[in-house]
Formats: structure tokens, C-alpha cells, sequence
């Protein structure tokens, strides 16, 4: 199972990216969990300096965007 972290305080484009993920799970037909994290001090250890942030098994895949769906489930079934 895959592990999909979204990084950032929980504004709206957290929100918008969380949606993301969750169709592109649904896309992708993968099995994932999706977890909001919004503690400041693991999005640093991330190195991720502009939200939101994407990271799938440990890996940060974007920051700073929203990616589109079609991108994160091409980003589920590649790693």
C-alpha cells in the first residue's frame, strides 16, 4: 500500500490537492492512504518550502502546485 502525504497548513489549494489525490487514487486503481500533514516542523524535514506538498512513499514529487490528477496517478503507478 501507498503512503500519499499532503504537506501544508490546510489552506485551500491543500484542500485542492488532497481532492487530487484522492481521484488520482481512484484513477490509478492503487491501493494508498492519503494524510493531511500540516505539523510545520515534518514539512521542513521534507524541505518542502512552498505548499502544498505532494509526497508519495517518503519521495517529494511537487511543492508549491497543484498538480493534475492525470499527473499524480502517472506519478502512483510509476513508483
Amino acid at each position: 500500500m501507498k503512503v500519499i502525504e499532503v504537506l501544508g497548513p490546510g489552506c485551500y489549494n491543500c484542500h485542492l490537492l488532497e481532492q487530487a489525490a484522492l481521484e488520482a487514487v481512484a484513477t490509478a486503481g492503487v491501493e494508498a492512504t492519503v494524510v493531511k500533514v500540516t505539523d510545520y516542523a515534518r514539512i521542513a524535514a521534507c524541505h518542502v518550502m512552498h505548499t502544498p506538498g505532494l509526497v508519495i512513499d517518503g519521495n517529494v514529487v511537487s511543492a508549491g502546485r497543484i498538480p493534475s490528477v492525470s499527473g499524480i496517478a502517472g506519478w502512483l503507478t510509476s513508483a
